[in-house]
């Protein structure tokens, strides 16, 4: 990852921090960024949080409050994380895509566009994310 996109990355926390809005979309960006820039260095727990809340999102339509909820619950149920096979690409938008629209609205979508093209790259993954997500949470 180059250092110009975490600062962008940086510029977008700064804006989903200050966005004032509850559902705290901070949290898709986060998780979206995590499975997009993961690597073999990536802690697998990380990877698998954040296809969890991704995986929660854009299918069971939670908001990132929400999101963030469920990732303290798996956290309390402490387990080998196994690291998701990852793909070759990991969606074709990028935090750069994301801060070209125009803060507000359109970046919001912007956001929940980039969630979606970071899902459908890890795509392969969803059979695994969904069983943890049925045995751990409880959520079908």
């Amino acid at each position: 990852m180059k250092p110009a996109e975490i600062d962008l990355y940086h510029e977008l926390i700064c804006y989903t921090l200050a966005h004032g809005d509850p559902s705290f979309i901070h949290q898709h960006v986060v998780d979206a960024f995590a499975a997009q820039c993961a690597d073999e260095c990536s802690k697998p727990n990380a990877v698998t949080f954040a296809l969890v809340g991704l995986f929660l999102h854009l299918e069971k339509s939670y908001t990132g409050r929400h999101v963030q909820l469920a990732h303290m619950n798996l956290a309390r149920r402490r387990k080998d994380w196994v690291m998701p096979p990852m793909p070759p690409d990991r969606g074709n938008l990028r935090v750069c895509d994301v801060l070209a629209a125009e803060a507000g609205p359109a970046r919001d979508a912007a956001i929940h566009e980039w969630c979606a093209s970071v899902w459908d790259a890890w795509k392969p993954s969803r059979p695994v994310i969904v069983a943890l997500v049925r045995e751990t949470l409880g959520i079908s």
